[in-house]
């Protein structure tokens, strides 16, 4: 049996999820939601066995996407790339800080936060020096 796996990226230009949700309704209103990437993951078994894409926004974690599938795109200048196929629900998480990185990362569930729990998703997340504070001690 495979085990599960996720992605992390950056949500470069949303400042909070509900941008996010915004911008996918307005350009996927007719399907499932893409995120387009240049690389094409190599552990795709474990991605595909449950695992979901987990977004930053503004430094933290606060939210991720089921992957559904993976499908081939090629751009306009001829380079084939990998379409990350995601669930239309965005389902909030707990916020986790995060520094900057480029590109997409491998994230195991043991590394995931957890979800929020019914009728706390629109909450605010805690302030970026407090959820700082708490990574540096070992608390999500």
């Amino acid at each position: 049996m495979t085990e599960t796996l996720h992605l992390i990226k950056l949500c470069v230009g949303a400042k909070s999820v509900e941008d996010l949700l915004s911008w996918q309704r307005s350009r996927y209103a007719d399907g499932p939601a893409q995120h387009v990437t240049r690389m094409w993951p190599k552990r795709a078994e474990g991605l595909l066995a449950g695992g979901s894409l987990y977004w930053v926004i503004k430094g933290a974690v606060l939210a991720r996407q089921t992957l559904l599938g993976l499908e081939e795109r090629r751009g306009a200048d001829g380079i084939l790339r990998c379409a990350l196929i995601l669930s239309p629900e965005i389902i909030r998480t707990e916020a986790q800080p995060r520094r900057p990185f480029q590109g997409w990362r491998y994230l195991s569930p043991k590394d995931a936060p957890r979800d929020l729990p019914r009728g706390r998703e629109h909450a605010d997340p805690l302030p970026r020096d407090l959820l700082d504070a708490m990574s540096v001690i070992g608390l999500r």
